[in-house]
């Protein structure tokens, strides 16, 4: 039986789409939940009583305490607490930030602009500079573009991302004024020069990432058998490369869904090195302050986009390659 024929046969085998996009969505429902629970827990595995962490290292009077107990519904049993907690979070209503004296959505919206546009913007740095530069070192190992890939790789890997942040500053900022130091600008194009810098800051390390997988998965397909029969019947290298690269998208896909992954915690370096007032500076702030109600709500936050990423790369795998979908039985 010819590997075509078996690739047919077991995508014939294969589980209806519908049916695992359930079972994916039940299981990330699932973690989502006990997350959840870990992240409410927090607040009391926290060293200290509950009402101080709120209040903070202040002189309080007793009625500011009990304000305190009754807004956050303290008295009340653990699980009410959660569930009040948890349908808060689903609805919008996040509570009250302690230290901005303003709801914690509103905190979160003011700033939710700046890290999107950031992520956004590296994103799409290191997919543009990873993919192209992986598939052409693949196609000539050991050539010019395959040891500037490999110096790209070591530099991204191996540099911390606040040293990068620092290096660009220095270079970029002080030594040659072309971007501005820190802050976000007042919207627009200036905006936009104010985010180079960070973007570029962590598509370094993250493009190294998607640059050594893409390059290892197109060496794999490269050297497959159908690859050589699709030249032996006078196929263009462009062609070739074109369907090595078409088969290789499952650890590209990989790739990229660990990029926005390490996006979302890589934030809080690079928006504190470049002073931007994004979630990263907030959840840094409001973890000094031990303003919980912000951190709570951030960290389950981080955790649904990190949860829906890895959703979204599994439904990927699904839709690009059916042996996926396979049922695990013998054949």
């Amino acid at each position: 039986m010819t590997s075509a024929s078996i690739f047919r046969a077991r995508a014939a085998r294969a589980r209806p789409l519908g049916r695992l996009l359930v079972v994916r969505v039940l299981g990330t429902a699932g973690v989502l939940l006990a997350l959840s629970i870990v992240i409410f827990s927090l607040m009391y595995l926290a060293p200290g009583d509950i009402v101080k962490n709120l209040l903070g290292n202040r002189p309080v009077t007793p009625e500011a305490v009990a304000a305190v107990r009754a807004q956050y519904h303290l008295d009340d049993p653990v699980v009410i607490q959660y569930l009040r907690w948890l349908g808060g979070f689903v609805t919008g209503d996040l509570g009250t930030s302690i230290r901005l004296q303003l709801p914690v959505a509103d905190a979160i919206s003011s700033r939710l602009g700046i890290t999107l546009s950031l992520c956004g913007l590296a994103f799409v740095c290191a997919l543009a500079v990873a993919i192209p530069l992986g598939v052409r070192s693949a196609v000539r190992p050991g050539g010019a573009v395959d040891r500037v890939a490999n110096v790209f790789a070591i530099v991204g890997l191996s540099a911390p991302t606040f040293a990068i942040g620092l290096l660009l500053l220095y270079a970029f900022a002080y030594y040659l004024p072309v971007f501005p130091v820190y802050g976000a600008g007042d919207g627009g194009f200036d905006t936009l020069r104010h985010l180079v810098l960070p973007a570029i800051t962590l598509a370094l390390g993250l493009g190294a990432i998607v640059l050594k997988l893409t390059r290892t998965a197109m060496l794999r397909e490269l050297a497959s058998d159908y690859v050589t029969s699709a030249r032996a019947r006078g196929l263009s290298e462009r062609t070739v490369e074109r369907i090595a690269l078409r088969n290789a998208a499952i650890p590209i896909v990989t790739g990229a869904s660990l990029v926005l992954t390490f996006l979302v915690g890589g934030t809080v370096l690079a928006e504190t090195t470049y002073a931007l007032p994004g979630l990263g500076t907030l959840l840094q702030d409001s973890v000094l302050f031990k303003d919980i109600a912000v951190v709570q709500s951030l960290t389950l936050l981080v955790a649904v986009v990190i949860a829906v990423i890895a959703l979204l790369a599994d439904l990927a795998y699904l839709v690009l390659d059916p042996r996926v979908r396979t049922a695990r039985r013998p054949s």
